[in-house]
Formats: C-alpha cells, structure tokens, sequence
C-alpha cells in the first residue's frame, strides 16, 4: 500500500508581513485543504516595527498551521532568537535552531542551517562557519546506509546552483550565493533544496545526485528559491508540494529521473573531495626527423613493439588492412588523400593537419585502414591511437597547451579523432566540459560523463552512432546519437566564446586556405612536432 504523502508549504522572506502570510495560507487551505507544515527560510523578521509580531506572540493572533523558521541573517534580527537550540517563538510558530536536523513522527528529515556564510572568526550570531558545515555533514554520514535527506533549509542559496540549468534571471550564481551551501548540498543529497534572501523565484531543473554509468541511480534534487512576502512584482513566495519521506518509499520509485534531470551544479566540489592518482606519461622516445612520402620510404619505421622493422631475421607478414567499400578520403593508400597534410605515420595510424582546422595545430589521428570508428579498431590500432594521444599531449603541454580530442561517428565513413589544442590561458578544463555540457543542454543533447579509463567499445556497440569527448584529464563525455546530430557540435563548442572565442571558424568550409598555405603549416608542424614524433628510427 502506497503510502499518504504529507503536504508542505515552503516560504521565502516573510520580513515582519506575517498577516500577509498566514492570510495567504488560509486562502490556500480553504481553496485545497489543509496543509500539514509550512517551512520559512530567508529573513523571518524585518525592520518594521514590533505591534504586528507581538500580536502573534502574546496570542492574540495565531498561525493557522505548524511553522518552522530559520534564525538571523542580520545583526538586528539577532535579538529574537535567544536559544541557539532553537524555541517555540509563538504558538505554532517555532524557531529550528541554528543547525541540526528535525525528523517529524512521520520521518521526514529536514536539514536545517540558519544565518549567511562566515569565514571570520569569531563567527557572529547571525553566521554559520565552514566548521559548522562540517560537523552538520559529519554528523548526517556516521548514520549507516546514509543516502540523503528530504529537505534542506538555507537562507542563502548555493554558489553555481545555475550550472547547467535553467536561467537563474538577473541573479549571477557564479558570483551571489554560498559556496559552503553548495558543499553542504553536495554532500547531503536533499530531495528538496529551499532558500531566499536574493527576493526573486528561481525553481532549477531537477539535477542528478549520481555519475552516469560510474554510480548506481539516486534520487534527484530540487531547488527552489523564493521571493519575499508581499513583494509587489508578484514573484512567487509561498510554494506548495507533496513528500513521501525518503526511508518509506520504494528504492525503485525513489530513483526515478525526471525527464528534465540535468547534470550537477556543483561536479567541482565532488571532484575536490575524490582526486584520483595522476596516470604517468610514457617516455619519451628521441629521433630524427623523417617525412612522410608515399611513393620513397627515407629512413626506417619502427614497429610498435619498437623493433626495428628491417633489423628483424623473420619479419613478420602484414596483417590486410580492412578496405573501404568505395573511395575514402582518409585510407593512407586512396589517391584521394591529400598526402601534403600528413605529418607523421606510424605502423597503423597516422597523424594529418585538419583540413579548414580550428588553428594551425589542429590534427587528426586516422588509422592507415579504413577503420569507421574507435569502437571497430583491432588491438594494434587502439594501442598506437593511444600512443600518439599520450605523444600529442605531451608536444602541447610543451607549447602552453592542453589538448581536447572528439570522435563523433555519424555521417562520416572513416574515422576521424579530432585532436584540438587550447591554451592554457585561455581556460581550466573544467570550463571546457562545462561548456559541452551546458551546449549540449541547450540542444536537448544528453551528454554523459563516464569513467575516466573506460574503454568506449563498453558502451557502444559497432555501428552504432555516438559522439564523445576526452579532455586532457582523461575524462570523458559521451552520447548514444539515436535519431539526429548536428556536425559541427564539437567544433561549436571549442570555438565558442568560452573557449576559443573564435566562432566565425565553427564551420570547416569556411577556414580552408590553399594548397601552399597548407603545406607551409604541415612543414612548420612536422619540425615542431620532430622531438615528439615516436615514429622516426632513433
């Protein structure tokens, strides 16, 4: 038997209009029956004089529902919150306390933190501090088999809450809001997430509390921001909704993902508090300069267990490399390969400057055979693709770099792993996955993380459509195409303002420079690029 949801009011800044407000819930409860809580957060108190509360507190005036408020967010409210511990302020109406946790008879959990961020000490009465954050979240996880909790009271909202959501209006979450509330949120998991002070209605999309395909499903958080009581725009302050608690419901029904979940706001905190161990480079090979011709071998390939090719007494037979059903633009032996743009070949890929590219280094990694995507490749192949990843990045770390590489197997017959290097300067890498994350929002793209050191050919099957992304910290982004995609998305992205800020260069077609331009960057990358190259005899 499914069980009887409690119905709850959520409330922003009440400011001293507590008629304004109780008269407002009176009409809700006339109109949709009763309500069993309603929950302040914000300013409860304001700065107009005294006669309205203490009509509420002398009892001449009375809720007409259970109230629970948080305390001060100013110096001048302190006074009417004298037990740290929290009190019964008025009949029906009850201060929580500073912080703690308030489970009803029915077992909803209601984490609660009063006061704005403080990171000076002594920390004053209407503050909370980065130990109080703590010990409220210490607290929450020594309970075994913890998984989150219903609700989750703040005055402030939580910094970069906008990530990858909906419009937060004229409210900058980036720059307004608390960043101990967003580690706070982070860490506890809330269903609902509610918050004032900024005087506008912001409700996010609902986002995911899990890693996709790292972490099994968890239930969704929701926040909500509300305006103050009264305010004369109109903007919502009084929110109603229905809760099952958390420790009733059924795992199933409990992890259920809207269908507008998004990707969390706060990744960077999650990230901070696991970082993985550094993977070390391979060594660097030394060698001499070769280029590539295919008509005149000059000099002597390596294979790639590293043996000298022609020193070997049984040289192994070549294995036949798969056949393109038709000309391919991209199988090192077509005629149609425009051979002045290869910059390095290896015994089963090969390096070549991007046509029409995002700059001048920007390259591609092709196999020598036609293979369609990475999800095809044989054993051999992944191996050197690999070995010229690790090769690539260490050639732009060299030169302020980092590197971005992108695959998207859709509408083309060869593959083609786009290696494109931004500045350091330019931006971190996180700013570059929040940029494919937040555009691919915007285009109802879902783009999912998934483990740093998964082989793509687990999720993806051959043939079929995706697109994905590897930044220079090896994760990686990935997406099922299943109907449409837009070709250029990935270029989109890196030339876009946040990264590259050169969106006049998001479509290839119209970068393309002549054949003698061409060559003349060929020529500096292949010089560039010789120290790095572990292609070329020692």
């Amino acid at each position: 038997m499914a069980e009887k949801p409690l119905r709850l009011l959520a409330c922003g800044d009440v400011e001293g209009k507590f008629d304004v407000l109780f008269n407002r819930v009176r009409t809700i409860q006339k109109k949709s029956g009763n309500f069993d809580l309603l929950l302040c957060v914000g300013n409860f108190f304001g700065s107009t004089p005294d006669a309205e509360w203490e009509e509420y507190k002398t009892g001449i005036k009375k809720a007409p529902i259970q109230t629970y408020v948080l305390g001060a967010n100013n110096q001048e409210t302190v006074k009417y919150f004298q037990d740290v511990d929290g009190c019964e302020l008025a009949e029906n109406i009850t201060y929580l306390g500073r912080k703690g946790v308030f489970t009803g008879s029915s077992g909803l959990q209601i984490v609660y933190l009063s006061g704005t961020e403080s990171l000076n000490e002594p920390v004053p009465g209407y503050s909370f501090s980065p130990k109080d954050v703590f010990s409220l979240r210490t607290m929450l996880w020594s309970t075994s088999q913890f998984k989150g909790v219903d609700i989750l009271l703040t005055s402030p909202w939580p910094k970069y809450v906008g990530n990858f959501g909906n419009s937060s209006g004229e409210v900058d979450t980036k720059k307004c809001g608390s960043a101990l509330i967003s580690s706070l949120a982070t860490g506890l998991k809330p269903r609902y997430h509610f918050a004032a002070l900024e005087k506008t209605y912001y409700e996010r999309l609902p986002y995911r509390n899990h890693i996709i395909l790292q972490e099994n499903a968890q239930h969704a958080t929701r926040f909500i921001a509300l305006a103050n009581v009264g305010n004369p725009e109109k903007k919502k302050y009084l929110y109603a909704f229905s809760i099952v608690p958390m420790k009733l419901m059924d795992v199933a029904e409990l992890v259920k993902q809207p269908p507008d979940v998004t990707e969390n706001p706060y990744r960077k905190f999650v990230k901070q508090a696991s970082i993985g161990k550094q993977i070390p480079a391979p060594e660097e090979d030394s060698a001499c300069q070769f280029f590539f011709d295919l008509n005149e071998k000059q000099g002597r390939k390596r294979s790639s267990t590293g043996r000298d090719s022609k020193s070997s007494p049984h040289p192994k037979q070549p294995r036949k490399l798969p056949q393109p059903p038709g000309p391919c633009w991209f199988c090192l032996a077509s005629p149609e390969v425009e051979k002045h743009l290869v910059v390095s070949v290896g015994t089963h890929c090969y390096l070549a400057l991007a046509k029409g590219g995002l700059s001048d280094d920007h390259v591609l990694i092709l196999p020598i055979g036609h293979y369609q995507s990475v999800v095809e490749l044989s054993a051999e192949v992944v191996e050197e693709v690999e070995q010229y990843k690790a090769t690539l990045r260490r050639f732009f770390k060299s030169q302020g770099k980092r590197c971005i590489l992108f695959e998207r197997n859709y509408k083309s017959h060869h593959l083609q792993l786009q290696v494109i290097p931004v500045p350091l300067s330019r931006c971190a890498t996180d700013d570059i996955k929040d940029a494919f994350i937040t555009q691919a929002q915007e285009q109802q793209i879902e783009l999912l993380e998934i483990p740093e050191h998964s082989d793509i050919k687990q999720i993806a099957q051959p043939g079929a459509a995706y697109f994905y992304v590897e930044l220079d910290t090896g994760e990686k982004l990935f997406h099922r195409i299943k109907k449409n995609f837009p070709l250029q998305f990935g270029r989109e992205v890196l030339a876009s303002e946040a990264i590259l800020n050169i969106p006049d260069k998001s479509d290839w077609r119209q970068c393309q420079i002549s054949k003698e331009e061409e060559e003349t960057l060929a020529r500096h990358f292949r010089k560039d690029f010789e120290p790095f190259d572990f292609t070329l005899d020692d």
